[in-house]
């Protein structure tokens, strides 16, 4: 399937684990099969946090060379074809472990935890991002 979107000229093929259930042998197998196939192409990565392994499959795709990974702010989102799933991975936590290990992303950490920290009380329940939780004062 992949193959197929860059023949027909999509820019960048995200592979996506939309319910949160990979582990990181999976996720560097299959995208580094993925990277030998089509070394030329933009490939990204999706990861919920389901079952608290999006950052460490974070760093599976970036051993295999994977540079684009998808976040949203404050772990906000879903799957709605998954009950159950949790949310994306958060901005601020994969900002911290990359910050963390000297790669420059360009994203302020700080700002990114205000903006998520001002989006809770309108939603009416906690943000799953754990940046957030250990760092903002809890009300």
């Amino acid at each position: 399937m992949a193959e197929r979107l860059l023949a027909l000229g999509c820019d960048e093929v995200s592979i996506g684990d939309t319910i949160g259930v990979a582990v990181p042998s999976q996720v560097a197998e299959l995208m580094g099969r993925l990277r030998e196939r089509a070394p030329q192409a933009s490939w990204a990565a999706h990861l919920h946090d389901t079952r608290g392994t999006a950052l460490a499959n974070v760093l599976a795709a970036l051993q295999v060379g994977i540079d684009v990974i998808d976040s949203s702010a404050g772990g906000l989102g879903g799957c709605p074809f998954a009950p159950g799933a949790s949310g994306n991975l958060a901005t601020e936590d994969l900002l911290y472990m990359l910050h963390g290990m000297g790669i420059e992303t360009g994203v302020d950490l700080d700002a990114v935890a205000a903006a998520s920290t001002a989006l809770a009380p309108a939603l009416g329940h906690p943000l799953p991002s754990r940046y957030v939780q250990s760092v903002r004062p809890r009300r």
